[in-house]
């Protein structure tokens, strides 16, 4: 078995036949790969569910202060737990609270256009 070693003139080396280099992940099944992508988009997806929780505690105008402030400590505590209990206890109305603070927003836009535009309706 001829070996060289490598030198600073000359970096090329022979490798042995008797060494195999695994492939990186040859050993990982294809189901493992279709488990990890369905974690992986579960863990988005619940990343997504918290920011649009948040959103709404923040938003909601009939909570106050100390009930916003102990939904968010309730959800760092416990987040998943804390996530499905506000889908729960008040995820009904999350809809309405978003299409009244889309509603706001157009009519504040549509002011600011009027009055740049100085005309009246």
């Amino acid at each position: 078995m001829l070996v060289r070693r490598a030198t600073p003139t000359n970096l090329h080396f022979v490798i042995p036949t008797t060494e195999r280099f695994n492939m990186f992940a040859s050993n990982y099944p294809l189901a493992d790969v279709f488990i990890s992508t369905l974690y992986i988009v579960i863990f988005v997806v619940w990343i997504i569910l918290v920011y649009h929780v948040f959103a709404d505690i923040f938003r909601s105008h009939d909570l106050s202060g100390t009930a916003k402030t102990l939904w968010v400590v309730f959800i760092f505590i416990l987040p998943l737990l804390g996530t499905l209990v506000y889908i729960l206890a008040r995820g009904g109305s999350m809809h309405q609270r978003q299409s009244l603070a889309m509603q706001a927003q157009q009519k504040t836009f549509e002011d600011y256009i009027r009055k740049v535009a100085n005309t009246k309706e």
